[in-house]
């Protein structure tokens, strides 16, 4: 019982990194924990739209595990380019050792689902990466660009970004955000 305590307690601090995207209606930004638990709900609400098959549980899993690494390791802008074969080597030490406080086989099916996340080859792993993919785009759409401007971020790396993921996991979400995406560079919502 206590090494799932600590682990728990491990999990806290996912509460304390910081994103660079804004919460609706507030002044603050969103943190990592936040952020996991709205993709799980963005899911589950568009399981209509997900591939014919899909384990929905396995990708609600998959994304309440995927950003534990970044306490560790802090959030990276996901539009950034370059550096991220290091930040994910970063993240795989940082969720091996949080996975690690827990007993087996929580650790290793913890792990496991990580890892799944991370190399995105299964229908789940593709679903689940196209909705991480989508949230920021789907906060900057309701906040008139705010991260995109903050952060000097285009509308072509933003499609750079996302497209392919989005379009491999749920293509009905992507033909959703493209007009939207042109009407934001028409709006002048992006940072460069």
């Amino acid at each position: 019982m206590q090494r799932i305590i600590d682990f728990i307690l491990e999990l806290d601090k996912l509460k304390g990194v910081t994103r660079k995207v804004k919460p609706l209606g507030l002044t603050r930004y969103e943190n990592s924990a936040e952020h996991s638990w709205q993709l799980a709900m963005l899911a589950l609400s568009l399981s209509a739209y997900a591939p014919v098959g899909t384990d929905m549980d396995r990708v609600v899993r998959m994304l309440l595990v995927h950003d534990v690494g970044e306490i560790d390791t802090g959030d990276t802008l996901a539009f950034v380019e370059g550096g991220w074969k290091e930040r994910k080597a970063a993240e795989l030490a940082a969720v091996e050792r949080i996975f690690g406080l827990l007993p087996e086989p929580h650790g290793s099916l913890f792990l496991a689902l990580w890892r799944e996340f991370e190399q995105g080859e299964t229908p789940e792993s593709r679903y689940a990466n196209a909705v991480d993919r989508a949230m920021p785009v789907l906060l900057n759409l309701s906040n008139e660009g705010q991260s995109w401007r903050e952060n000097g971020v285009s509308h072509a790396r933003v499609v750079a970004r996302i497209a392919p993921p989005i379009q491999a996991g749920c293509p009905a979400l992507w033909t959703y955000l493209e007009a939207r995406l042109e009407d934001a560079r028409q709006r002048g919502w992006f940072g460069a």
